[in-house]
């Protein structure tokens, strides 16, 4: 499954229907503890930033999944909404245009 920021690729393509999805990840009360000293003091939040990663990564991988199921090879136009961080989770939100290979690669 490709999954890109460009419009386009370099093979000819068909375009599909538009494609989402969202993952939302609780931080634990710890964590929030953690950070919130951090942030007052000062520094790297370095367990948000490893939550964050995590929850865009299965943002991306249910994107795929998703078109995938719908039979598209890939999504172009990938973008990643603002993630948010508040009342203690990560909210991202991702999404793209699926599209299909009108034909396909040579082999090597």
């Amino acid at each position: 499954m490709l999954l890109v920021t460009s419009e386009t690729v370099d093979r000819p393509v068909a375009r599909g229907e538009m494609v989402h999805a969202v993952a939302i990840s609780g931080a634990n009360i710890l964590r929030d503890m953690r950070e919130a000293v951090i942030n007052t003091i000062g520094g790297r939040m370095t367990k948000y930033e490893a939550l964050l990663d995590e929850t865009i990564a299965h943002a991306l991988e249910t994107l795929a999944e998703r078109a995938r199921a719908r039979g598209y090879d890939g999504v172009l136009g990938v973008r990643i909404a603002h993630p948010t961080i508040t009342n203690g989770a990560i909210a991202v939100t991702v999404s793209g245009t699926c599209f299909r290979f009108l034909e396909r690669a040579p082999s090597a």
